[in-house]
């Protein structure tokens, strides 16, 4: 027997709020029974292991040691103005001249992710 990722959990000030900007980011529902108020949310992603988002009464205060990599089906850069516009703030721009690199964001809490280059970047890049 081998265990499996059931989920992958966020600790967060607002389990709500924070899983209603990555439902956003996503475009995944949340689960159908939570609510605002709600200790803990998760976002229902449509294969894989859910996003699970959990109150802790304690602020983030470091560099998380585990994040999420996104890659877009538009352009990085479109991705990345459209995560700014839903909240997200640019930690570090590592987005090279030749289009190589990626964008580290943070959520509204501070949780890092980053966005990559999107497969058709990737593809053009190779050839």
């Amino acid at each position: 027997m081998v265990s499996v990722v059931q989920n992958v959990a966020i600790d967060c000030a607002d389990a709500y709020e924070l899983a209603r900007f990555w439902s956003e980011v996503l475009d995944c529902p949340l689960h159908p029974e939570d609510k605002p108020g709600a200790p803990e949310t998760e976002v229902m992603l449509p294969e894989g292991p859910l996003l699970h988002f959990n109150q802790v009464p304690e602020p983030k205060t470091v560099k998380n040691r585990i994040h999420l990599c996104l890659r877009p089906e538009t352009s990085r850069e479109e991705e990345v103005e459209r995560l700014l516009g839903l909240g997200a703030t640019l930690v570090t721009d590592r987005r090279q001249s030749d289009g190589a690199g990626w964008a580290v964001l943070a959520d509204p809490e501070g949780n890092e992710f980053c966005v990559l280059r999107s497969a058709a970047e990737r593809a053009a890049m190779s050839s």
